[in-house]
């Protein structure tokens, strides 16, 4: 580069073509930055005039990388992850955990059960300061700058390292006044006579139980009341006698203990849902990333209503 960029850090500019590329947008890209969309302009401007070549083609209907701007991407990801295990042998990152870990969470155990031990990372680990996405979807680590996920359910994505947390166990419930005089369900046919409500990411026009006692499966079609995205909305849903639902144990505990709500027929649970933490292969991994899984990791199990899980995991750091 020229001397050009005698006033602007050259990683930096770099820093910020790759995000404005992975972003899609200006506008995306500053946001994720937390600056401006004419800073980011001006940034890639500034690169683009050190170059001496254009990078992007920029129309109303958005923009694309040219020739040398694809192969200029291809050499800034090289760059900076040389620069960045550079600055974790040197300043000592790879044991002395600093900077911003953006991590993904699903909404209910974002909100809730994951918490505590954010708190616990952060007082432990003063120099590392969190942003905690909430999200139920798979996470999208480059575009989005994630570091790490934790996700419900089955990891289908080869390219990321998934470690297992635990799992979640999921009961049938429903309110006391949703029964009126009649006695608890005793079977699964009984259930299928009652008012329902889904939670369409696991759910939505079918229910599938097993026994606990002999393995056995039960399926029965519903017609849900109500459908929703939000376990809290199940919840509140439920509370409010609209239906029998599918719950994670965990966020209708208290509910049951107090009386709130009823376990039906407690032989009978739909498939736990395994948590994994998530995050992309990568060389080596910095301190605040692989100190945040060993937290997780020995937390999860301990959280209420969370079982743990059978299979053991991979340590960010390890070979994959």
């Amino acid at each position: 580069m020229s001397e050009l960029v005698t006033s602007l850090d050259r990683i930096e500019l770099l820093r910020t073509f790759i995000r404005i590329v992975d972003a899609g947008s200006l506008s995306a890209a500053a946001a994720q930055l937390n600056t401006t969309q004419p800073t980011v302009s001006r940034r890639l401007q500034t690169l683009e005039r050190s170059l001496g070549l254009q990078l992007l083609n920029r129309t109303t209907h958005g923009m694309q990388l040219t020739g040398d701007g694809e192969r200029c991407y291809t050499y800034a990801r090289q760059v900076l992850e040389s620069w960045t295990e550079m600055e974790d042998e040197l300043i000592g990152a790879r044991e002395d955990p600093r900077g911003t870990l953006r991590v993904q969470v699903p909404h209910a155990f974002g909100q809730d059960q994951l918490i505590a031990p954010l708190g616990e990372y952060l007082r432990r680990y003063p120099k590392v300061s969190v942003e905690w996405v909430l999200h139920d979807r798979s996470p999208d680590f480059t575009a989005e700058g994630i570091d790490c996920a934790i996700q419900v359910g089955f990891i289908e994505d080869p390219s990321v390292v998934a470690i297992r947390l635990g799992e979640v166990p999921r009961i049938v419930v429903a309110a006391p006044e949703l029964l009126g005089d009649e006695p608890l369900a005793a079977s699964t046919e009984q259930l299928q006579r009652l008012p329902w409500l889904a939670l369409r990411t696991y759910y939505t026009d079918e229910v599938v139980l097993t026994c606990l006692r002999d393995g056995r499966s039960h399926r029965f079609a519903i017609q849900p009341r109500m459908s929703t995205d939000s376990l809290y909305a199940l919840r509140s849903a439920a509370l409010a006698g609209l239906g029998a639902c599918v719950s994670s144990a965990w966020i209708v505990a208290r509910d049951i203990e107090e009386g709130r709500l009823v376990q039906l027929i407690p032989q009978w649970q739909a498939a736990p849902l395994p948590v994994y933490l998530i995050y992309p292969h990568a060389r080596s991994y910095p301190a605040k990333l692989r100190l945040f899984a060993e937290l997780i990791r020995s937390r999860m199990p301990n959280l209420v209503g969370l079982r743990a899980a059978g299979a053991e995991g991979a340590q960010p750091g390890s070979r994959h």
